[in-house]
């Protein structure tokens, strides 16, 4: 079982900067797939970035490229999302996700078969 918690949500005005954190803990393995995932009121949860177990791959929704980097300490099993240039179409819950499969870039991309955090509220303002 893994466990994920996220942290660092927030209230900001539109042109603003957020920096999301998950942690990770209940696995003895080092190095695995992170994601983040987010969902606005009344719509479906949508992927949003997501990082290789070595670290050396990201990928982004088309949404946020540019504006959003994801990045891992893995000594600390710990993901980051930093948000710059926020828009309030961003707004909505955000979810960190790790696959059961640890190296799997595609299952947290897609966000199947992984473990949940509880998620962490981003409001943008206009």
């Amino acid at each position: 079982q893994v466990q994920l918690v996220e942290s660092g949500g927030g209230l900001v005005q539109a042109g603003g900067s957020l920096r999301l954190s998950c942690a990770a803990s209940g696995r003895t393995f080092s190095q695995y797939a992170m994601g983040w995932f987010r969902q606005a009121p009344g719509k479906e949860r949508e992927f949003v970035a997501a990082i290789s177990w070595t670290g050396g791959k990201t990928y982004y929704a088309d949404s946020v490229k540019g504006r959003l980097t994801i990045s891992s300490d893995n000594a600390k099993n710990t993901v980051y999302l930093q948000m710059n240039s926020l828009k309030p179409e961003d707004t909505a819950v955000y979810y960190c996700a790790v696959p059961r499969n640890p190296t799997s870039d595609y299952d947290v991309q897609i966000g199947r078969n992984c473990y949940w955090g509880q998620g962490t509220q981003v409001t943008v303002s206009s």
